[in-house]
Formats: structure tokens, C-alpha cells, sequence
């Protein structure tokens, strides 16, 4: 049985849905934790030569699991969050996982390019630590994040494709059940069209609007 134009587009919403929640909740794990490892490193503002050993040493165990062991490795955990281990909502708890660590990583760096003139100016102020990094080091680092947010999510279309592998949901598990299983060309052949559509389109979203912050 040939895959139809139904099933294509009951997969692309399931990888949309996947992607789009698997990227918040992403945020909201890998933006504090991108502040906390430049604030807390030497020579800035909260230097906390433990709190940044610990908080570096857990991101880079997360970030060395390749994502389809990570997959397998918690999935006692997803079926505890979600109920089971299989499907779309399951797929999500390891894209977060897999995501927020490197949200993190990726959030540090854009802060680690902020020129030292911003803190001066900051400091001149006298602003809190609080102030410096939420009214002057993350507006002054936005354009940077806005492409590493893009980058970051183009990741997580690749490992929502490779969720399909464990009955994930979406885009992937269409190309693994029909592409790959049953010997479907067509149907791989869609899937990746589908998939490269969505990743051209993402990266010139992303470029776009860094080009208009970094303008401002």
C-alpha cells in the first residue's frame, strides 16, 4: 500500500507539532542555563568557579549522547512524564534533552561575542548583575541568538526524523515505515523533499530576522 496525500500531511503536523513544543520547552531549559555558564565562568560578572565545573560537566555528558542512544537510554523517564514511549508526544521529552543542552552552549557563545565596551557602559551605570544581563547582554546579543536558535532547531527537524526509528511520529516515521520498510522511493523521496523544504525555509527565516535586529 502506497502511502497518501493524508498521511503526508498528518506527518508534516506531527513534526511541526514536535519541533515547534520540543523548541520551547528547549528554551526554557537551555536559555537559563546558557546564562548561568557565562555568568558564573571566570572573569564575569557571577564568577562561581563550582556552580560553573558542575552546570559545564552536565551539559557536555547531554551533549555527547548521540540522540538516537539518548532516545532509548530515558525512555523510562518519557513514559513517566507522558505515559508511554512511542508517538509524538513521547518523542518530545528526548528532543528537549537532546536540545536544551546545546540551546545552552549555543546561548554562552552569543554572550561570550558581546563587546566589553557594553559591560563598561553597564557598569558606569552602575547596573545589578541582574540588569546587565537581561536589559543590556541578552538585547545586545539577540541578532547572534536568533541564528543560533535557527541552528538549534534545524537540529531538532534532524532528530524528529530519527525518532521515527522508535515509532516517533512524524516525517521520519512515514519515510521508515513506507521509504524504508516496504521499499517506497517515492514516499523517501517525498519525505526528504519535505525535510529540506522545511530546513531552507527555517534558515532564511532566521537569517532575515537577524538581519533586521542586527540593523537596529
Amino acid at each position: 500500500m502506497l502511502v497518501n496525500s493524508d498521511q503526508i500531511i498528518e506527518a508534516l503536523i506531527e513534526t511541526i507539532q514536535m519541533v515547534g513544543i520540543s523548541f520551547i520547552f528547549s528554551i526554557i531549559l537551555g536559555l537559563p542555563l546558557g546564562i548561568l555558564l557565562f555568568a558564573t565562568r571566570k572573569g564575569q560578572i557571577l564568577e562561581n568557579t563550582a556552580i560553573f565545573t558542575i552546570t559545564n560537566a552536565v551539559i557536555n555528558i547531554f551533549r555527547s549522547i548521540p540522540f538516537i542512544i539518548l532516545l532509548v537510554a530515558i525512555i523510562p523517564l518519557t513514559r513517566l512524564i507522558v505515559g508511554t514511549s512511542i508517538g509524538t508526544a513521547a518523542a518530545i521529552v528526548p528532543l528537549v534533552f537532546y536540545a536544551g543542552p546545546y540551546i545552552a552552549r549555543l546561548v554562552e557563545s552569543s554572550l561570550l561575542e558581546i563587546d566589553e565596551g557594553v559591560f563598561e557602559a553597564a557598569n558606569a551605570m552602575g547596573a545589578t548583575p541582574f540588569q546587565i544581563i537581561f536589559r543590556f547582554l541578552l538585547p545586545e546579543a539577540l541578532g547572534s541568538l536568533v541564528v543560533n536558535f535557527t541552528i538549534a532547531t534545524i537540529g531538532l527537524i534532524g532528530a524528529s526524523a530519527m525518532a521515527g526509528t522508535v515509532g516517533g511520529g512524524g516525517v521520519g516515521d512515514l519515510a521508515i515505515t513506507y521509504g524504508y520498510q516496504r521499499f517506497d522511493t517515492v514516499t523517501m523521496t517525498i519525505t526528504v523533499v519535505i525535510l529540506i523544504v522545511m530546513v531552507q525555509g527555517l534558515q532564511s527565516l532566521g537569517n532575515t530576522l537577524s538581519k533586521k535586529i542586527r540593523r537596529r
